[in-house]
């Protein structure tokens, strides 16, 4: 029988923003659209599968893998449709730190929408009875909506405003999977950032920047 050691589960591969490796040719064969997060496996066939974007992956794996409905719910149940809801449900990337200016508009408006989806989740994890997005358990919903709340600071919103979005943050790391699985394939900073100086936190803002500037340019050109 095989050790805990012996198991993988997944191989994961780094892919440097800062140098667009995702604009390379072998990745965009995988995810034409360039963007990660981007999955590959074997099908049923034995055939390579490509997968891209965070939700139909996270929907894939659980299709494929979460027999046990561990972190799902049987299809067609209406659980099981609530989930997808969330996991399609529109959310903000990190803009306001990538902003090479600051706009007082842009970025007035761009953390008041952060602020109002912030408040749909608060509104439904209060009226929860589990506490969970959906039902009485952690699903991929959860997952999928948890690391951009996670990333509060960054966005310039104080999640103390959002008292039951604020105990689901909490409540999700306590689950030693969960916290397991938030520093992969690199460790989650979030929150070592959120307790940074504002000096720190802009250095930090500067790098992304670059990055973030370099790609729109390269794009720019095609």
């Amino acid at each position: 029988m095989a050790g805990k050691s012996d198991i993988h589960l997944c191989q994961t591969t780094d892919i440097d923003l800062s140098k667009n490796t995702q604009k390379e040719e072998w990745f965009l064969k995988i995810n034409p659209n360039g963007r990660i997060p981007a999955l590959t496996d074997k099908h049923t066939d034995g055939s390579t599968i490509r997968v891209f974007e965070s939700g139909a992956i996270l929907q894939y794996l659980v299709d494929k893998y979460d027999t046990e409905h561990k972190v799902s719910y049987p299809f067609g149940t209406k659980e099981y449709y609530e989930t997808n809801s969330w996991v399609k449900d529109s959310k903000l990337s990190d803009i306001a730190g990538y902003a090479p200016e600051k706009i007082p508009y842009g970025i007035a408006r761009y953390q008041n929408e952060t602020r109002r989806l912030y408040r749909v989740l608060d509104t439904a994890l209060a009226a929860s009875e589990h506490g969970f997005l959906v039902g009485d358990r952690v699903t991929i919903a959860d997952i999928s909506s948890w690391g951009w709340v996670a990333s509060a600071k960054w966005s310039g919103v104080d999640i103390d405003e959002f008292p039951a979005l604020k105990k689901w943050v909490e409540k999700l790391l306590e689950r030693p999977g969960f916290e397991k699985g938030r520093h992969v394939p690199k460790p989650h900073k979030a929150f070592e950032l959120a307790k940074a100086s504002e000096e720190e936190i802009e250095k930090t803002a500067a790098a992304s920047r670059a990055w973030v500037q370099a790609s729109m340019k390269d794009d720019a050109k095609k």
